[in-house]
């Protein structure tokens, strides 16, 4: 989703659009873990769990997905309207984990704050789509 938004933003920015359309009303709410805390969790939960149960790794924040958009348009300069499609779905309206089992067996806990990720996030974008342009 993330992926998409910056996408859709930055193009829209690229080509000097007044709008964006996003699917269903932005009332969903969705946790993301920023890749980094992603790959610090797995090596630690190689090196420290040996249990049959499952763990969720998440960053113990949600966020609507109005906001997150929102935040996204920010960050691309996108200063264009956001129209929301309610002709679409939705998609599930929560999407939360319970992370207490990774921090109680192997010590995780999300390190980067969510804006820190979407901004790192968004100029790994720019710079990826110079290169192949």
């Amino acid at each position: 989703m993330i992926p998409a938004i910056i996408k859709k933003c930055l193009e829209a920015v690229e080509r000097g659009e007044k709008e964006v359309v996003c699917w269903g009303d932005g009332s969903p709410t969705r946790e993301f873990l920023y890749v980094e805390d992603c790959a610090e969790a797995v090596c630690l939960a190689s090196e420290r769990y040996d249990k049959p149960e499952p763990v969720n790794l998440g960053a113990g924040f949600e966020i609507t997905i109005r906001d997150l958009t929102e935040k996204i348009a920010k960050r691309c300069g996108f200063t264009g309207t956001i129209r929301w499609d309610t002709t679409q779905p939705n998609g599930q309206p929560r999407r939360s984990l319970d992370t207490s089992r990774a921090e109680r067996e192997f010590g995780f806990r999300a390190k980067v704050r969510f804006e820190e990720g979407l901004d790192k996030t968004i100029e790994w974008y720019r710079k990826a789509v110079k290169r192949e342009g």
